[in-house]
Parts: structure tokens; sequence; C-alpha cells
């Protein structure tokens, strides 16, 4: 199937007489004849559902259409974004590991990094996106555990080189881990570029309508565990709280990140995603590929129109020719890329706040991708935890508006910027 009609009809296919819809299991606990069938799901033994916190038929309906689009062996969902980044790491890095990572991520991840997960003993270095091989290259340690991207940053809109990365990565053995929100698997398919792990938070253009909160984790079932045992211990060794599983030989190189981090990290953290919130995000994606034409097709005309004003002092769109990641994006997504624009105003902050103000369609929201046209002011919002080093070395300068750019009439939008610009 095409991805078009994948959106639609992957991941449940329902039997005769059954809902035509994904059914909402709004249960926290399923029943059992006996103890002893029970017993066999605690020990992962068989298949099945027997507490939410864990596992839900619904979310895992979800899950698998959306394995399907990004081409992946397995998936699962969480509570959020940001849970989903933080499972995909901390699943193979432990107190004492190292993770490489691009610089230039979503200010709320990258605190993540730097700041929560160092506190847990994990040791982050930062590259930019544009780095040389060999400085890519000297950022690996011998207890380096993975590397982490963003396909399109938010909101720098760097767009990584995944070959690059994939390269460095796989010769240190290790994975490659790369969130997907910008373009969508609809516009772009990291694993077939050599990615390893991608993640999502479907909160954006996946639900694309500000119904629910939510995260995914696709695993694209190539990447060797066991090739590098010595490596991954929690993947390749036995473990003592499933009666001496070992995730990579019981599950095979296509299930054993899914099942490991649904058994531990979601047993333990609990950051699943609610049965309502998975149904909202279904819906979103059935239309999902309907909306990412319209948000290019809007953000192109949008992109245009801003590079020509004369209030506007920069622009950056990488379906623009000319700017910077043109070329690498259209080797990796030469049918677009997403409706996220970034600009800065001349006149500053000052400026740029000012013009915020002013728009009447646009809105002011710390959301991003979706259906309706709005704008965030990064350095004193989403990114305002970051120093002025670190803003710079994540592309966010002080004068940067994000503009998420919606399916309303492009025209409309537009003549919403050129009032709002104008003084």
């Amino acid at each position: 199937m095409k991805q078009e009609t994948k959106c639609i009809q992957a991941g449940y296919e329902p039997k005769n007489g059954e809902s035509r819809m994904i059914p909402i299991i709004q249960s926290t606990t399923f029943k059992y004849d006996t103890s002893e069938d029970m017993g066999k799901l605690f020990d992962l033994e068989a298949s099945g559902y027997f507490y939410t916190r864990l596992q839900n038929p619904t979310n895992d309906l979800v899950a698998a259409k959306i394995c399907a689009l990004e081409g992946g062996t397995a998936a699962m969902l969480t509570s959020s974004g940001q849970a989903a980044n933080f499972f995909a790491v901390f699943n193979i890095a432990q107190n004492g590991d190292h993770v490489v990572a691009s610089s230039a991520i979503y200010g709320g991840t990258f605190n993540l990094f730097n700041v929560t997960m160092r506190k847990m003993g994990i040791d982050f270095s930062f590259v930019s996106p544009d780095c040389t091989e060999e400085e890519l290259e000297a950022a690996f340690k011998p207890n380096t555990k993975c590397v982490f991207g963003e396909s399109i940053a938010n909101p720098a809109l760097t767009v990584l080189d995944f070959e690059k990365f994939a390269k460095a990565a796989h010769s240190h053995g290790v994975p490659l881990i790369v969130d997907n929100t910008f373009p969508t698997p609809i516009n772009c398919r990291p694993i077939e570029f050599g990615v390893d792990i991608v993640t999502h938070s479907t909160t954006k253009y996946m639900d694309g309508h500000d119904t629910g909160v939510g995260g995914a984790i696709v695993d694209s079932g190539n990447f060797d565990w066991m090739a590098h045992a010595d490596k991954f211990p929690g993947l390749c060794t036995p473990d003592d709280s499933y009666h001496g599983i070992t995730y990579a030989e019981k599950f095979g190189q296509g299930g054993a990140f899914i099942t490991k981090c649904t058994a531990q990290l979601m047993r333990d953290f609990g950051s699943i995603q609610s049965p309502q919130n998975a149904f909202y995000l279904n819906l979103g994606l059935e239309s999902l590929a309907v909306r990412m034409d319209r948000h290019v097709a809007n953000a192109q005309k949008v992109a245009e129109f801003l590079q020509q004003n004369e209030n506007v002092a920069w622009v950056t769109y990488p379906g623009l020719p000319g700017d910077k990641y043109y070329e690498i994006a259209q080797k990796y997504m030469p049918n677009g890329t997403c409706g996220v624009i970034s600009f800065g105003v001349k006149g500053g902050r000052t400026a740029a706040e000012a013009f915020m103000k002013k728009l009447k369609i646009g809105m002011i929201a710390t959301h991003v991708a979706d259906a309706h046209t709005c704008v965030l002011h990064p350095a004193s919002s989403t990114h305002r935890q970051l120093t002025d080093e670190e803003l710079v070395a994540a592309g966010v300068g002080p004068d940067l508006i994000r503009l998420s750019v919606g399916i309303e009439n492009v025209d409309d939008i537009i003549e919403d910027l050129e009032q709002a610009l104008k003084g």
C-alpha cells in the first residue's frame, strides 16, 4: 500500500461484523479465567493484555499504523513526545554511558538530555548537524550507546544528513535515533536512509487538531543488537525481573527493543498514552497525507512571500531554493518538508513581539504543526531555559519567529502576515 492508503487502512483489519473504527478499550484491567493464563503474560510467554499501564489494544492498533507508515517492525505509543525520546535513549543508555546528539534539537529535548538525564549519570556530547565527518567522529567515546538527532530540527529547521550520522553511528556499533515529528512519514522515511529508531511527538501533525498529547517509538528492526552484545547488556543478557529472559534472543532483532521498552520502562515509569487519546490520534492519521500536502503547499507560498517582504530580515525554510538545507532536503524529502517556517523581523526581539501581537489569524501558542496557523517566539518561551551560547548552538536567535503554517486559505494567511508586518 502507498502511504495515503496506509493512513486509512494500516494497523487494523476489522473482521465480519466488527467495528469499522478502531475501538476505544477504555479499561485499566483485563479478565482471565485462570492465574496460569495471566502468569504467562507476566512472564512474557504469551501475548495479550493484563494492565493498560503496560499495553492496551487501542494503543497497539494505532502504533501498528504508525509502524507501517515508517516501515518498521515494532512500535509503541507513549504519553508524549518527550516520553518517547526519553524512553528511546534510556532503553539502551544508563548510568555511566554516553550519547552523541545533534545540538539543533527542540529545547525541551535538549533540556531533557543536558540537565535531567545528566542527573541520571548519562553523559551527552552535542555536535552541530553541519559538523564534518571528522568532528562527528571525535564526539564518540568507548561508552557511547547511541546517536540522536531530528530529521528537521525544531525550530532551527536544519535538515539532518541521515547517511552521515548513520555511517558514524554504525561504525561505532551503536544505533541512530531520529525524531521525525516535523516531516512525518508522509514526507520522510528515515529508516530507508539507515536510521535505526524513529520517534515522534504525535501531538503535532499526526494528531493535527490540538486534541491529544502523545508520542511514538518505531524500531526499524535493522540494528543487530547481538552483534554488539557487550554494548547492550540490557537487551543481550538475561533480565532478572522477567525470569532471565534475554530480549534479543527471545524476540529477535525486530522485536527486542520495543518489547524491552514496554516491559521495563513502561512498566516502571507508566508514561502510557490514554486509549481515548490514541483514538483521536488515529482520526488525525487518517487525514495526515492530505493535510501534509496542504501544509507544504501553503508554507511554500508563505515562505516566498516573507522572502520578498521588506520588513523581514531573513527566512529559513528547507523548501526554498537557495536555502542552506534545500539540497539535502531534496535528497531525503523530495516531496516536501513540513509547514513550519523560521524567520526574523527587522528590529529584533522587540519588533518580533510587536508583529505577533498584531496577527489576527495566526495565534500565539506553544503548539506547532497542526491545522491552525500559529506563531511563537522560542527564545522567550520553549527555549528560554537555554543560555545565549546554547541558543546559538541550537540555531535559535533572539529574533527568530517560528511560524507554523496551517491549512487555512493561503491568501488569508498571507494577508494577515502582511498587515502585521506593516510598521
